[in-house]
């Protein structure tokens, strides 16, 4: 397993050094470096954002198929972007852009989460699969009504509307890397001692409460880290609905381990292997001809598809 990690991180840094310094000269060293500086560092923070809360999602839902996705919040930040463009304008649409409408987008899905753990909690035979339903139900519903004003849309804004209705490495929002970054850190460290925890829920809830977790407080705590980090990694690039699944299943595949720790860290370093190559077949090789969230969707779909047949065949 150790010699797996090494294999990865010698890959990650390797694709990190070609993608930074790939055609740089002593001419336009100062004018491409800090830009590729910034992508490499979003990459980074995208990728421990969806790969961490892909790893903890799967273990307090007991699943191995399903992703934070699952819970509406892809939905309700799409959602957010149209409701801003068919009330305010498209110019509005710059006023989610900067540190308030940062705080307030975060806002808006930390509620979301509450408001499923409450409904998760609030009765008696509910289990984490009533979050699951709750969730897809909510996530429909955002859908569908961005879908509606989006019909209702003039066509020049939604055609401002659409740069952010999907995943661009190539439109990062640098203006809230900063405060990305120190919140991605602080969540990073909430949640650094809490992998062992994880671990012992592996063995289901019944199992973990008696072993001593306070399994409803560790959920919503997850449940909050996760909407966090998920918001932070939509704000900066959109929304990569795949990435999640694949990185994490491919960690689970290739480490063999239960111990969260690890399959975090393995399934960040794919994330960053994954988007890297695939940011620089994208600029160096097809010319933007593509973009990195249709490469990426496609093999994760792919691979989902896979499986969920796999699965079925148990």
């Amino acid at each position: 397993m150790y010699k797996k990690l090494i294999i990865l991180s010698i890959l990650a840094l390797l694709g990190v050094f070609v993608f930074a310094f790939y055609g740089i000269n002593s001419n336009n060293f100062d004018f491409f470096m800090p830009m590729r500086i910034t992508k490499i560092l979003a990459i980074l923070i995208v990728s421990y954002c969806i790969s961490y809360t892909a790893v903890i999602f799967q273990t307090i839902t007991n699943n191995k198929i399903l992703t934070p996705s699952i819970m509406g919040l892809d939905s309700l930040y799409l959602f957010i972007q149209t409701f801003v463009v068919f009330f305010y304008g498209a110019k509005k649409i710059t006023m989610l852009s900067d540190i308030k409408g940062f705080i307030t987008t975060v806002f808006l899905m930390v509620i979301a989460s509450i408001f499923l753990y409450i409904l998760l909690f609030k009765g008696r035979n509910k289990n984490i699969y009533f979050l699951i339903l709750a969730g897809m139900v909510l996530g429909a519903f955002f859908k569908g009504l961005a879908s509606f004003m989006q019909i209702l849309l003039d066509p020049n804004e939604f055609l401002v509307l659409q740069g952010s209705m999907f995943a661009s490495f190539n439109n990062i929002n640098f203006s809230l890397l900063g405060i990305c970054i120190a919140i991605s850190l602080i969540c990073f460290f909430v949640m650094l001692f809490d992998f062992k925890k994880f671990d012992i829920l592996n063995l289901g809830e019944e199992a973990a409460i008696n072993l001593g977790i306070d399994y409803k407080f560790l959920v919503f705590k997850s449940l909050i880290i996760i909407s966090v980090l998920i918001s932070i990694s939509t704000v900066l690039v959109g929304p990569v609905t795949f990435l999640g699944i694949l990185v994490v299943s491919i960690s689970r595949e290739l480490l063999k381990t239960y111990r969260h720790s690890y399959m975090s860290l393995g399934a960040f370093l794919i994330s960053v292997i994954s988007l890297i190559y695939a940011l620089f077949v994208v600029e160096k090789l097809l010319n933007f001809a593509t973009t990195v969230s249709v490469i990426i969707n496609f093999i994760g779909g792919i691979y989902f598809i896979y499986i969920v047949l796999k699965e079925a065949k148990r």
